[in-house]
C-alpha cells in the first residue's frame, strides 16, 4: 500500500528523501520570514479574520433562528393536514418526528457550509458514524425497519384487538421499535416490531361483525330437536345476535361418547365477549331443563375371571 502511495505521489517521495541540510535550510528560511513579517499587517489580517468570522457567525445565527421558525411552521402545517386527514395516530407521530429530524439535519449542514467548513466531510463523517452504529445495533435497526413497515402497511392500528407471537390483546401504542399490547387481564406486553412484522397477525377488529360459535356435547338418546330449539331460543332472546346471517344450530360430530351440537351466531364486534359469555352461561343453566345431558368421558372395563392354576391341575 505504501509503495502504491509513493508511486502515485512523486512530491511525497521528494519530501521523504530530502537530506538534512535542505530541510534545515528550509526551516531557517521560514524563521527569517516570520522574523521579517510586518506586525501591523499581521494584526490587520487577524482583525479582518475576526470581523469576517463574526459576520459569518451572526449570519449563521440569523439563518438558524429563521430556519427553525420555518421548520416549526412546516411541522405544524403537516400536523394539521394529518389531523384533518385522520391519519392513524402512530403514523402521525412518526411522520412528524421524521420531518423534524430531517429539517434539523439540513439546517446543520447549511450552517456548517456558511461557517466555511467542508460540508462533504461532515456528511462523510455522519455516514461512517451511521454505518458503525448500524452494525452495532443491527437488531435495533431491524426493529426500526419493522416499525416503519407496520406504520406504512398498517396490518393493525391502535385500539385493535390482535393475536400475534402467542399474545392476544388490545394494541395501545405502536412505537418505532416495539408494539405495546394490553391483554384482557391488564398485562402490558412489548413485542419487537421486527418479530411482529414478519409473523402471522390475527386482527379481530378489521371487521365490524364477528361470529360466535359454541360446541355443546350431549348424550346419545337426547332429544336433538328440543335441544336445537332451546339453543336458538336462548340466542334470539338475548337480542344482540344479528338477523343476517341468521343464527344456526347443527350436529357437528358424532363422537365416541357424545353428540357434538354446534351453535353459530353473528354479533357486532364490540359486543362479542359479553354476548359469548352470557350465552354460554345460559346454555349451561337451561339446556338440562330441555332434556340435554352433558356426558362425562367414560371408560368401561370388563374383567373376565380365569380358573386358578391349582384348580386346573386338580381337574387334570
Amino acid at each position: 500500500m505504501l509503495n502504491i502511495f509513493l508511486q502515485s505521489n512523486p512530491e511525497a517521495i521528494e519530501n521523504l528523501i530530502l537530506p538534512d541540510s535542505v530541510q534545515k535550510a528550509r526551516f531557517a528560511e521560514a524563521v527569517r520570514h516570520i522574523a521579517n513579517m510586518d506586525m501591523q499587517d499581521v494584526w490587520q489580517q487577524i482583525a479582518e479574520w475576526v470581523v469576517w468570522t463574526g459576520i459569518k457567525i451572526v449570519i449563521s445565527l440569523a439563518i438558524f433562528y429563521v430556519a427553525r421558525w420555518a421548520l416549526r411552521r412546516i411541522v405544524a402545517f403537516a400536523d394539521r393536514v394529518m389531523t384533518l386527514r385522520r391519519v392513524e395516530i402512530s403514523l402521525h407521530s412518526f411522520l412528524l418526528t421524521a420531518i423534524r429530524t430531517l429539517g434539523y439535519v439540513i439546517i446543520f449542514i447549511t450552517l456548517v457550509s456558511i461557517l466555511g467548513f467542508d460540508s462533504t466531510t461532515f456528511v462523510a463523517m455522519l455516514a461512517s458514524m451511521g454505518l458503525a452504529i448500524g452494525m452495532a445495533l443491527s437488531g435495533t435497526l431491524q426493529n426500526f425497519a419493522g416499525g416503519v413497515m407496520v406504520l406504512v402497511l398498517r396490518p393493525y392500528r391502535v385500539g385493535d384487538y390482535i393475536e400475534a407471537q402467542g399474545v392476544s390483546g388490545t394494541v395501545t401504542n405502536i412505537q418505532l421499535f416495539t408494539t405495546i399490547v394490553q391483554t384482557a387481564d391488564k398485562q402490558t406486553i412489548y413485542i419487537p416490531n421486527n418479530a411482529i412484522s414478519t409473523s402471522i397477525i390475527n386482527n379481530y377488529s378489521t371487521s365490524t361483525t364477528r361470529r360466535c360459535s359454541w360446541k355443546i356435547s350431549v348424550s346419545y338418546g337426547d332429544d336433538y330437536d328440543a335441544i336445537r330449539d332451546a339453543m336458538l331460543m336462548i340466542i334470539h332472546r338475548d337480542g344482540r345476535a344479528l338477523a343476517e346471517p341468521a343464527p344456526s344450530v347443527r350436529i357437528n360430530a358424532l363422537a365416541d361418547s357424545a353428540v357434538v351440537v354446534e351453535a353459530r351466531a353473528w354479533v357486532k364486534n364490540s359486543e362479542y365477549w359479553d354476548f359469548y359469555d352470557s350465552t354460554t352461561e345460559a346454555f349451561y343453566k337451561e339446556l338440562p331443563q330441555h332434556g340435554a345431558h352433558f356426558p362425562y368421558p367414560q371408560l368401561d372395563v370388563h374383567i373376565t375371571s380365569r380358573p386358578a392354576a391349582n384348580d386346573r391341575q386338580s381337574e387334570n
